[in-house]
């Protein structure tokens, strides 16, 4: 694929999936009451998380679109004076953003499955706080268009420890009470690290690798797609949207 296909690819593959993570979340926004009322705790959560994940991928795909228009991802337009990476800019707003997106999903498992939280579900917790202070720190080079190595690692392997523990703990309660909506919202989870690993530790090498983050970010709205099915749409005779799996 040439570069120019390459850019027309992620550029139309950007504003078709804002348009539908945001028609995502006005549907969940104006159906809330449409939820049972013992699934609007897990609802709210889900609609947070999916609120954040949109604003922050604004940014972060939305400045990638403009940056095109501009002449090219290098692209540093002057905001009061200053140049400003959009790339870097929007890369930020989106790290920060999906950080949040992973402490809701981990919360929404909470009241979801009625737990409480204990020693790893902190780690996870704590895994988010090292992350945003890592993310804080001048080695992660935001104005960069490609994310410096070792520090891009280091910075998401919080957040992987965070997504993946939080997956863990859906796809075992899930298992565990048959409830099918959580079980593959968890392996959806999984499906987009599989994607986004590679893109971490091999996009400095070989930058076509970063095409994964199109089904990384499909794996995202099917996570959406899911949640709205089985909770906003769950027929009246199963008000605890949580059919059971199939055996």
């Amino acid at each position: 694929m040439s570069e120019e296909m390459r850019m027309w690819v992620e550029i139309s593959f950007n504003v078709i999936y804002l348009i539908v993570v945001w028609w995502l979340v006005a549907l969940m926004a104006q159906r809330m009451d449409a939820v049972a009322p013992d699934d609007r705790p897990t609802a709210q959560r889900i609609l947070w998380a999916f609120a954040l994940l949109a604003l922050g991928d604004t940014g972060h795909v939305g400045f990638r679109v403009l940056a095109y228009a501009l002449g090219g991802l290098e692209a540093t337009p002057l905001v009061l004076g200053t140049p400003v990476s959009l790339v870097g800019l929007g890369a930020l707003a989106t790290a920060v953003t999906v950080t949040f997106f992973y402490v809701l999903v981990l919360d929404t498992w909470r009241v979801r499955f009625h737990k409480q939280y204990g020693w790893f579900e902190l780690l996870l917790l704590a895994a988010a706080v090292v992350r945003l202070i890592l993310m804080a720190l001048p080695q992660n080079a935001w104005e960069s268009v490609t994310p410096p190595q070792p520090w891009s690692t280091i910075r998401n392997l919080p957040l992987m420890l965070l997504g993946l523990g939080a997956a863990a703990l859906i796809l075992r309660d899930a298992r565990a009470v048959h409830d099918r909506t959580f079980f593959w919202i968890g392996v959806m989870i999984l499906v987009s690290y599989a994607c986004y690993a590679p893109v971490i530790f091999f996009v400095q090498q070989n930058p076509v690798i970063g095409m994964l983050m199109i089904p990384k970010t499909m794996a995202y709205l099917a996570i959406a797609v899911i949640a709205y099915r089985g909770i906003w749409r769950a027929a009246p005779s199963n008000q605890s949207g949580r059919p059971a799996l199939a055996t």
